[in-house]
């Protein structure tokens, strides 16, 4: 039976495990750039256990980075930095992959320890948003912003044809695209952020029309060997899930059939205002419709941190792919401690070989 410590394979890209660690935003670049952190940081990850490591929402764009403090991939120096950050992940016994993102009328926020809020339009740190339609999101984030032209659509979406040639060339191997979480993709598709009346707004033809085309643009420069993945919010839990889940199981069709290889589930967060039942692995059951009606590849994320659920959500054909993200901030190696806890008799998958030759060696009796 097919359990979280199975290899997985996607296109050419083997993982050693179900285990993912998913992009979680460190908000400590300058200019978009890897610094000392990020490589302490990738690292550290990389080297406990998990098969995929997938490095932050790193933005298209200038404009696209949520803070000041996001890391970007708009132009060479940040791409040959993030070089070294694909390399590392690689030595360190994962698959290196990145999302990229462009974080629409949420960006040009403070850092969430210094506020969460939109940076004040007089800060010389801000700048202005862009967006479908000119809605502000609200609650603390509540600047509205300018509704993009077609020209500007055009723009940003050779942003992200740019951007995925420079994760190819920065040698990473898994490309995920952030269509979820109220950002510009997740907000094009969205009735509540898209009051368009032109091609891209409007009946569930015109708000797809966005993210289809960013997806078949980018597939043309992403290698057909490689996974091609997405993150997206398919409901919103706003009272209207059963109709949001359908529509969106429906462009999920409309993805695979330009390229998407494996979709990660999540939710919308297009509105402040919303009744998310927070729970231990509640988008398991969700993820596993789509999975079934849309025939495609799946993982999630929220509440998978224990090592059961985990396993539960592989063996029972719920998830492909279990992204473990906080667990993993508390501890680097938990992919090795739910090895151990899931009665795994030889992790050795785990151990690249000068810690395996030590830990073999001269084994002492413990007191217990």
């Amino acid at each position: 039976m097919t359990d979280l410590f199975s290899s997985y394979q996607l296109k050419d890209v083997t993982l050693k495990n179900r285990i993912a660690i998913p992009p979680m935003c460190q908000y400590m670049a300058e200019d978009g750039l890897v610094n000392d952190w990020h490589k302490v940081h990738y690292t550290s990850l990389a080297r406990g256990g998990s098969g995929l490591v997938i490095v932050e929402a790193t933005a298209v764009a200038p404009e696209g980075r949520i803070t000041p403090n996001c890391l970007g991939i708009w132009n060479d120096d940040q791409a040959d930095q993030l070089r070294e950050i694909a390399s590392a992940i690689k030595a360190a016994g994962a698959i290196p992959g990145i999302q990229i993102a462009h974080a629409g009328r949420k960006a040009s926020a403070n850092i969430p320890w210094e506020g969460d809020d939109h940076i004040p339009a007089t800060d010389a740190r801000a700048w202005q948003t862009i967006a479908p339609s000119a809605i502000a999101f609200g609650g603390d984030l509540p600047r509205v912003p300018t509704e993009m032209t077609i020209a500007d659509i055009k723009r940003v979406q050779n942003d992200f044809v740019v951007a995925a040639q420079r994760a190819l060339d920065a040698g990473f191997e898994w490309l995920e695209l952030h269509l979820a979480h109220g950002y510009l993709g997740q907000s094009f598709f969205s009735p509540h952020s898209n009051h368009r009346t032109d091609e891209y707004g409007g009946n569930y033809e015109n708000r797809a029309r966005f993210s289809r085309e960013t997806l078949s643009a980018v597939r043309k420069v992403w290698p057909d060997n490689l996974p091609l993945t997405a993150r997206f919010g398919v409901l919103e839990f706003d009272g209207k899930d059963e109709e949001t889940l359908s529509e969106s199981i429906q462009l999920v069709n409309d993805w695979q059939q330009l390229g998407l290889d494996m979709l990660s589930v999540s939710v919308g967060f297009t509105i402040p205002e919303t009744n998310i039942p927070w729970g231990p692995a509640f988008m398991a059951p969700i993820a596993e419709r789509v999975r079934n009606e849309a025939k495609i590849p799946v993982s999630s994320a929220w509440g998978f941190g224990t090592p059961k659920l985990a396993d539960q959500a592989v063996r029972k054909e719920q998830l492909d792919l279990v992204m473990i993200g906080r667990a993993h901030l508390e501890n680097p190696n938990w992919s090795y401690q739910a090895a151990k806890e899931l009665g795994k008799e030889s992790p050795a998958w785990i151990l690249p070989p000068p810690y395996a030759h030590w830990l073999s060696r001269y084994k002492i009796p413990t007191a217990d």
